[in-house]
């Protein structure tokens, strides 16, 4: 097992482990869902990891599977330098069924491990079995880290309490400046324990930079700056429709938890 090697001007932030990560990733919804632009999408991830953008996010669920095949191919000859995300499904998430799931997204991936694995959201089977497969994959080497998706603080409080739970990594949740529920309080719940939170649809797939209006003038309006700043998070961009193109040029760079709040998310 491998540490990621970067050389990126992005700039990072820490794990609870210590080790530090791109702020920045790449998202890949919808990507793998038709054979026609594979190739323009494989050219868009190798892009964004030649921008220094090195963490991709992806899931056994998107495009059945075929996503994480195509992240396999865009980062083949440079998996070293990637910090690799996918998710397990709930139904899957079992003990057993937690391993299993890793293993079939290992030989898609083309990868001896995964940096960082997600339960992608929770359903009825207990937590505890989810953590103990994660455990073992970890104790294995085929992950390096685990964490969870779409969790409350409830859900957050839930796996505390069971053994292992406190080693959660992350919690990768919905959140932009339209989407800021979690600041109430699932942000400052992780932030006393030391858990980043993990933006996804830090844009709302591009929405954001290419329709926000400014001023009082429906006529005035412009994209949004290529630089604004969320607290106490990592984000991916999402790289899924044609109209988000244009985004993989952009660097959105986001401070880490004690630089700001989000009264001054927006900074020109």
């Amino acid at each position: 097992m491998h540490r990621m090697k970067s050389a990126t001007a992005i700039r990072s932030t820490k794990l609870p482990s210590g080790e530090e990560v791109p702020v920045l990733g790449l998202g890949t919804w919808h990507l793998a869902e038709g054979r026609r632009r594979r190739q323009d999408e494989i050219k868009a991830l190798r892009l964004g990891l030649d921008l220094g953008m090195n963490l991709i996010d992806t899931a056994e669920m998107y495009a059945d599977g075929e996503a994480e095949e195509l992240v396999g191919e865009a980062i083949a000859g440079r998996r070293e330098s990637v910090f690799l995300v996918t998710k397990v499904l709930p139904h899957h998430a079992t003990r057993q069924g937690t391993i299993a799931a890793c293993e079939h997204s290992l030989k898609r991936l083309k990868t001896d491990w995964i940096d960082l694995y997600l339960l992608h959201w929770r359903e009825e089977i207990p937590l505890s079995e989810t953590v103990e497969g994660f455990q073992e994959l970890i104790d294995s080497e085929r992950i390096r880290y685990w964490g969870v998706s779409n969790f409350d603080v409830s859900d957050m409080a839930e796996l505390f309490e069971i053994e292992g739970g406190a080693n959660v990594t992350t919690d990768q949740v919905l959140y932009n400046i339209t989407r800021r529920g979690i600041e109430f309080d699932l942000v400052p719940w992780c932030r006393e324990r030391n858990i980043p939170i993990m933006a996804y649809s830090p844009i709302e797939q591009g929405r954001l930079v290419l329709h926000l209006s400014f001023g009082t003038s429906q006529n005035n309006t412009r994209p949004l700056p290529p630089k604004w700043r969320l607290p106490g998070c990592f984000a991916r961009m999402e790289s899924s429709r044609s109209r988000n193109r244009e985004l993989w040029s952009m660097c959105v760079k986001i401070a880490p938890p004690s630089t700001c709040s989000l009264a001054d998310v927006i900074s020109t």
